[in-house]
């Protein structure tokens, strides 16, 4: 098993906006209501646009040989351009089986977006067969490859009428879901500077979306009642190990 699964968090792409709008002078707090007033006049929402995007944390859980680790890539004073970089380079690393919840919908379009923007190469992701032959049936790109597994939109059926909210979900498998955050709050939290309480949010989420890619596996049959225990049973370990409060919380919240 050689899993990476991820989660990024986001909050407006002030300088962008800057540019895009002509708020030159205005501060980002200024821009970004812009940005969303903006959006509510098109949409009703005031969730931007993938391109306006601007990533402040990616967290990732590692499956790899005998070992699971969950962390935040970079420290808490990481660029984004650190972020991207730091990505990229475990994928070229590992060439993983990548997992996300809503992956393709949201977090490797502003991937893509903000890899763009700063110039973060990354050719093992982007490889559709023209360097190995073997990505032309199986590469991160395609919708219906494995080498990325969007669980919402695989356990949705590709049926947009079908996708539930990984919280909820989660829940129902009696994970611990969303706690004391979620995305609607990233923005102020970032304001405030608690990027340590974004990235410890982000992680949480991703150990939903690894624990719920567990279960996957085990109704697809690659995992069997006593393996699946015995990787819950590692994830337990591991956080225990790690003696963060934000992890023994989850595990305070996830009943054996």
């Amino acid at each position: 098993m050689n899993v990476f699964v991820f989660d990024i968090e986001t909050v407006p792409d002030v300088e962008g906006g800057r540019r895009l709008y002509g708020l030159e002078g205005l501060s980002d707090k200024d821009v970004a209501n812009v940005m969303f007033h903006k959006r509510r006049q098109q949409t009703g929402s005031d969730f931007l646009r993938h391109h306006l995007q601007r990533i402040v944390a990616i967290s990732v859980v590692l499956r790899s040989n005998d070992k699971f680790k969950v962390w935040s890539l970079g420290d808490e004073g990481a660029d984004e351009p650190e972020l991207l970089q730091r990505f990229f380079d475990g994928l070229d690393r590992y060439t993983p089986t990548l997992v996300s919840w809503n992956g393709g919908g949201f977090d490797l379009p502003v991937l893509h977006y903000r890899a763009l923007v700063h110039g973060v190469a990354a050719p093992r992701y982007w490889d559709t067969g023209e360097d190995d032959p073997g990505f032309k049936w199986n590469n991160y790109l395609n919708r219906f490859h494995a080498r990325h597994t969007d669980l919402m939109d695989v356990i949705a059926a590709y049926n947009a009428r079908a996708v539930a909210p990984l919280d909820e979900v989660a829940t129902l498998l009696g994970l611990p879901g969303k706690m004391g955050m979620d995305g609607s709050k990233v923005w102020d939290a970032y304001l405030a500077g608690e990027i340590g309480a974004i990235r410890d949010y982000c992680e949480t989420d991703v150990l939903n979306t690894y624990l719920v890619y567990l279960r996957f596996e085990l109704i697809r049959g690659r995992l069997t009642p006593a393996t699946y225990e015995v990787e819950c049973s590692r994830v337990r370990e591991s956080l225990r190990a790690e003696g963060k409060p934000h992890l023994d919380e989850f595990l305070a919240a996830w009943p054996e």
